[in-house]
């Protein structure tokens, strides 16, 4: 345990988030990261995936740069959130297949953020949903299969590498995604 690091995990991506906000809901993005943290801290998480799971979005969505994440949480930290952190060089196909193998090859804290974060994800299109009906699927760079595509093919993945009491959560909000419109 190191001391004070959730807390510079919720700093660091407090400042590095403001301002944004989601797309399915518009909604604070920090909510995002808050909420991904809160579902491994419920699991009794260590303080290095829960603070990858306050930043694990950083990297791929600010200008912060991969040396102030590893100065100010650590080296563990820092590979967790890389192997969660999509490559937005790549297309929408190639850059989902190459998180899902990063993911996998990742270590265990990457694959809890992951799974974490595809569920609170899934959980706010299914309120988006509610809210503003087929709409939300324009919000999206894939289509609605594309996305049920993505998030079999990771559940496949973690059932097959990844012991996890999310991981049935998990399966049964993908089968909520899959009944609508």
């Amino acid at each position: 345990m190191v001391p004070g690091l959730i807390e510079k995990a919720v700093r660091l991506a407090t400042l590095a988030h403001a301002g944004q906000k989601r797309k399915g809901d518009n909604l604070p993005y920090i909510i995002h990261p808050m909420m991904v943290a809160l579902k491994l801290a419920k699991y009794g998480a260590s303080d290095e995936v829960i603070a990858a799971a306050l930043t694990h979005d950083v990297l791929e969505d600010t200008d912060v740069p991969v040396e102030k994440l590893k100065e100010e949480l650590g080296e563990e930290v820092l590979t967790i959130v890389q192997a969660v952190s999509n490559d937005d060089s790549l297309g929408w196909l190639e850059k989902k297949k190459h998180y899902i193998e990063t993911v996998k090859n990742g270590p265990a804290g990457a694959k809890a953020v992951a799974l974490a974060d595809k569920i609170h994800n899934l959980e706010s299109i299914l309120i988006a949903y509610s809210e503003q009906g087929k709409d939300v699927w324009k919000k999206f760079n894939g289509t609605k299969e594309q996305k049920i595509w993505f998030e079999t093919e990771m559940l496949n993945m973690l059932k097959s590498t990844f012991e996890h009491p999310l991981i049935a959560e998990y399966e049964r909000l993908i089968g909520e995604e899959g009944k609508l419109d």
